[in-house]
């Protein structure tokens, strides 16, 4: 039979890591690029865009298209890789200690 008890104690426990988990997350930092190193995102835990920087050889009329699609490219790949970071975090730590319920898998439990 369940422990009530047991499992109240451990959902507080869970709440608790993930408000410490969500600090941690909100401190990382990203960065990507695109176009062989051409441009380069940086995103920090909140999925805020920081800073892009563009590589001197992009910046003439010609390459505005390129450019603005290389920035595209490189804060959606920033963004993507801190959604990675933060919910390998969450599920590494939220989750661990958590007692088994039968009909009740949080293993792909999404924070």
């Amino acid at each position: 039979m369940f422990d009530m008890n047991n499992i109240m104690g451990k959902v507080k426990e869970a709440q608790e890591q993930m408000q410490k988990n969500q600090e941690e997350i909100s401190k990382l930092v990203e960065k990507a690029e695109s176009g062989a190193g051409m441009v380069q995102a940086t995103v920090n835990g909140k999925k805020e865009v920081i800073s892009i920087e563009i590589d001197q050889n992009l910046l003439n009329k010609e390459d505005k298209k390129l450019v603005e699609d290389l920035c595209v490219a490189a804060v959606n790949l920033a963004i993507k890789k801190i959604e990675e970071k933060s919910q390998h975090l969450m599920q590494n730590s939220v989750l661990k200690g958590m007692p088994n319920i039968p009909g009740f898998d949080l293993n792909n439990f999404k924070f």
